[in-house]
């Protein structure tokens, strides 16, 4: 089956603890601390793979989660790193995050990778806390969070020459007598239902060729299954555009040709910018004398398009419109190519988020709500039974100036703070 479209959930490994330890050795009564530091939580990685055809195994499985990082551990020993996790997509492959919408890498060369989530980072062990005023510190830091989102896998062939033209106009045949590809063919609208591709070897030199299933009116707004057809255009080249010139099925050859230019424009009008090559297919059922397909030569060679007539299926002008498709891809190598312009995931801005510190407060009738991603760092490492490791959360919740916003709001002895599902009563010039 092909699948071209999915959605997964990935989370990266968590950072490990830090330790908190204590040297025990004979005839050393109080030893110092001697806690290690937590691994780091393994990154999920994304890769494109030339080996894969679809998107397919995600279909059965749509949860991916890497290594968390080891705790860290007496006598100053590290936690272990936890194993990344390495998923591997087919070449071209786009991976996008769903909550912003933003694409998060093009994934369109073999081995090509990038890191879609981040392992936390390890936590330090209590002998990282030691200070001169500090010397036996009975805390250390929590790990890293991980960091997990939905995101969209989506594939878009990538092709040098792209088959374009309403259902049964004789695209799939066309492939066929080009290449090694065994398209289903058939007299039957919606023949084909996924992409075909196949190389077509010509002259001195080969070219692979997609066959696009056929597109409907209505298809840039999704209609038929526009948008699944018409994303695997974006990569191609060179555009040929197959019409059933003879007006076998009542059809009127400009009309379709027209219809198709205006659905490619209204996807992306970076499509109907492409070289295009129109074959005028089933020739062999009039003439090139007959005034249909005069007409039809006329009125598209007045758009700028060349006309090349063809029928498929008994190889009648098949050879000349390959050549010059190989000729108009041999004419792109000599020029500068315009990369697709579009708006990245800004990884940096993630990783360097300005509210990272910023303890919020919010009143719910009841209790003073305390929030913040390094807060909960903070207190998810805060050793409850130890004076010192209370004082560092509470000089870091005054620090932030939540203390201030609380009295702003009108709290008093005795009210309660909430951090996490954790509840604490106030009192003024007190640690919590």
């Amino acid at each position: 089956m092909f699948v071209d479209r999915a959605k997964i959930f990935i989370k990266s490994g968590k950072g490990g603890d830090g330790a908190v330890s204590f040297r025990r050795e004979p005839f050393v009564p109080e030893g110092g601390p001697d806690g290690g530091d937590g691994g780091k939580g393994g990154d999920v990685i994304f890769q494109a793979d030339e080996n894969l055809r679809t998107l397919m195994d995600f279909r059965y499985k749509r949860k991916y989660e890497a290594e968390n990082g080891q705790n860290g551990m007496k006598k100053k020993r590290y936690g272990k790193n936890g194993q990344d996790l390495v998923i591997k997509v087919p070449v071209g492959t786009v991976v996008i995050d769903e909550e912003s919408g933003l694409i998060m890498q093009d994934l369109t060369e073999n081995g090509q990778s990038f890191v879609a989530a981040k392992g936390g980072k390890g936590g330090k062990g209590n002998v990282k806390y030691t200070t001169s005023t500090r010397q036996a510190p009975n805390f250390a830091e929590a790990g890293g969070f991980a960091k997990e989102r939905n995101v969209i896998l989506e594939m878009k062939l990538i092709a040098d020459v792209g088959l374009v033209g309403f259902p049964n106009v004789g695209k799939s045949t066309l492939l066929s007598m080009s290449t090694s590809a065994k398209p289903k063919i058939a007299n039957y609208h919606f023949t084909t239902i996924a992409p075909n591709l196949g190389v077509v070897k010509i002259f001195d030199t080969s070219f692979v060729m997609a066959d696009i299933a056929g597109i409907i009116e209505g298809a840039h707004e999704g209609a038929g299954l526009g948008h699944k057809f018409l994303k695997h255009i974006e990569r191609t080249k060179v555009l040929i555009h197959v019409v059933d010139v003879s007006g076998s099925e009542g059809r009127d050859p400009i009309e379709d040709f027209d219809k198709i230019n205006r659905e490619l424009e209204q996807y992306s009008p970076a499509l109907i910018k492409k070289p295009q090559i129109v074959a005028a297919n089933k020739i062999d059922i009039i003439s090139e004398d007959d005034p249909k397909f005069l007409d039809f030569k006329k009125y598209v060679e007045s758009k700028g398009y060349k006309v090349f007539p063809m029928s498929a299926p008994i190889n009648i002008g098949v050879k000349e419109v390959l050549a010059e498709a190989a000729e108009c891809l041999q004419k792109l190598l000599l020029e500068p190519q315009e990369e697709n312009e579009y708006q990245l995931f800004d990884f940096e801005a993630e990783d360097n988020d300005p509210d990272y510190r910023t303890v919020t407060v919010e009143f719910n009738g009841r209790d003073y709500v305390l929030r913040g991603k390094q807060l909960n760092k903070i207190f998810n490492s805060t050793n409850f039974t130890d004076a010192g490791s209370m004082r560092y959360l509470y000089k870091y919740i005054e620090k932030s100036g939540a203390i201030d916003k609380m009295k702003e709001m009108g709290i008093e002895d005795g009210d309660i703070i909430k951090i996490q599902d954790f509840e604490f009563e106030y009192f003024d010039e007190d640690y919590i």
